[in-house]
């Protein structure tokens, strides 16, 4: 694998998911053995701000980044391409970024350690919950899409939509619709039910 290649092994694939789970674990414990006991609610509203505004990063990276620039518009094509291949941000580039774009600006901002750390623990708990949500539109089972939630389901239908309509992008949302509908960059249930069944 090159630098400048998304596609990857599927024990590094792995290894991703894993140590953001170490990384969300071992911010979460920093904060246990830090923090003090007074100020545990301003942390948890701070995660919880940290993983709402995931949303909003998701997006704004998927449509204005992943579709609109160079040469992510163009590593982003070959998962268009190739939906069910290992192809992602390396694990290095992406801990990278949430490092100098949320961690150090939030120290900056907030002035505290634990405060950033409580802030990125939110961030980077939501690009967790992507990954692994963007990794069940791709490759579950047909013994496990019986099984799932109605509310998954949905995210997927909404997910092939993204990958079905070339004409116009749309559906940039992985998690959630909200930011979709926010900017005008949803299709209407009646015409996503249309489009499956003219495929």
């Amino acid at each position: 694998m090159s630098f400048y290649s998304i596609k990857h092994s599927k024990f590094a694939y792995r290894i991703d998911f894993a140590l953001y789970g170490v990384a969300i674990l071992t911010m979460a414990a920093f904060l246990l053995l830090t923090g003090s006991m007074e100020r545990w609610l301003e942390f948890v509203a701070l995660a919880v701000a940290g993983f709402a505004s995931w949303t909003f990063i998701e997006y704004i990276l998927h449509r204005f980044v992943m579709h609109g620039l160079r040469p992510f518009k163009q590593w982003h094509a070959q998962h268009h391409q190739q939906p069910t291949a290992i192809i992602y941000t390396p694990t290095i580039v992406s801990m990278g970024l949430f490092a100098t774009l949320v961690f150090l600006p939030a120290l900056i901002l907030l002035n505290n350690v634990q405060s950033a750390f409580a802030l990125t623990l939110g961030v980077v708990s939501g690009y967790l919950f992507y990954s692994m949500l963007h990794h069940a539109t791709h490759h579950s089972s047909r013994l496990a899409i019986q099984h799932q939630s109605a509310w998954l389901k949905r995210r997927k239908r909404w997910h092939a939509m993204h990958h079905q309509n070339t004409e116009k992008a749309s559906c940039f949302g992985v998690t959630n619709g909200f930011w979709d509908h926010a900017f005008g960059s949803y299709l209407h249930p009646k015409k996503i039910r249309e489009r499956l069944v003219d495929k």
